[in-house]
């Protein structure tokens, strides 16, 4: 068996150091601590410490180490992982500091060229040229305006299509991501055997989207979306957070008259791998509404923010194979605001997980 890289024992050694600056806080307390977030197990732990053969943590976790050694606070009482929120000014500046040393280590023994332009990826494009098939739900007789009737001498095929806006946006911005790659769109009764095997993107809820229920419960989110008897608009989110059932909930505004306005709902965006085929991805663009759908799919797409989102996916989550955020999506003035998870309180929760 071939030495550890240099580099790669002195990652393990700086971790070993972290954890042993708390004499009490043993591998298995701090494997509980990370597992508020995403379970990992003491002996996973124990590898990242090696001396010997010591394992390369995924970069999200690595962010997990900064948050946690940034305050003392991780440890009065018992040993917990707080939310880069809930730093202090002071505390949030160890953090970082921390969190830049232990990504420069581990750029280092992993033999990746540190600096900015390796900080993040482009989340849309698909590097294999393997088929990209957009899923939407087909909207019901009911909800089909004049012109999304076959008989209407002004038939438009799109308008008996749900989520419409989220289509556009991702559709023209995934072709031009992947040009050498065949990119298309179905309704959840159009897709093929053949699409079901490629990367699969996933718009709007479960309402009228079977295909978005069916594969969101055989990918195992760590979040669920239900009916509500308060809610006749859309299905809200629910998620164990801190060992507790949290439900997430769209805001509103009275605005007079009895009538009220959406002020604020809620999006997802979660990318797992593909459960139909392992080497390619299900990416889930959801909402309550379809404002939430809309702002989850702009997340990636804006100019202005897109870079800025990526950066935050790849040094949250880094190279794990499954993530999901849950995100706050303002409505200003009739305009769905695209969010920025870099801003307070737009992230409403998240988790990544390895994929072996």
């Amino acid at each position: 068996m071939q030495p550890a890289p240099p580099a790669a024992l002195q990652l393990a050694l700086r971790l070993k150091q972290l954890r042993q600056q708390w004499p009490r806080l043993t591998q298995d307390k701090l494997a509980a601590a990370f597992s508020i977030e995403e379970t990992v197990a003491a002996a996973t732990v124990s590898s990242w410490e090696s001396l010997k053969t010591p394992k390369l943590p995924p970069m999200h976790r690595l962010n997990a180490y900064a948050r946690f050694f940034a305050t003392a606070r991780s440890v009065d009482g018992e040993p917990r992982l707080l939310r880069l929120d809930e730093l202090t000014p002071d505390e949030k500046e160890s953090y970082e500091k921390l969190e830049a040393d232990l990504l420069r280590l581990r750029s280092a023994a992993s033999g990746e060229l540190p600096g900015i332009g390796q900080t993040f990826k482009r989340s849309w494009n698909f590097p294999d040229t393997g088929r990209v098939t957009l899923v939407c739900a087909q909207l019901p007789d009911g909800q089909v305006g004049p012109f999304g009737k076959p008989s209407n001498p002004n038939y438009t095929e799109l308008q008996r299509y749900a989520d419409i806006d989220a289509l556009i946006e991702l559709f023209g911005h995934i072709r031009a991501e992947n040009p050498a790659s065949l990119v298309q769109f179905r309704t959840s009764s159009e897709i093929s055997r053949d699409d079901l095997s490629g990367h699969l993107i996933l718009l709007g809820g479960v309402v009228w989207n079977e295909m978005n229920e069916r594969l969101s419960d055989m990918a195992k989110l760590p979040i669920t979306q239900v009916a509500h008897p308060r809610l006749d608009s859309g299905e809200i989110f629910v998620a164990n957070v801190d060992g507790e059932s949290r439900e997430f909930w769209p805001q509103w505004k009275d605005v007079g008259g009895g009538r009220r306005v959406l002020t604020e709902d809620v999006g997802l965006l979660a990318r797992v791998p593909n459960p139909l085929n392992a080497s390619r991805t299900l990416t889930i663009c959801n909402g309550i509404h379809s404002r939430g759908v809309y702002g989850a799919a702009r997340t990636l797409t804006e100019k202005e923010l897109r870079e800025g989102n990526e950066r935050y996916i790849s040094s949250n989550f880094g190279d794990a194979g499954s993530f999901g955020i849950l995100m706050s999506v303002k409505v200003i003035e009739n305009q769905t605001a695209t969010p920025d998870f870099n801003t307070p309180a737009v992230v409403l929760h998240q988790w990544g997980r390895d994929v072996a």
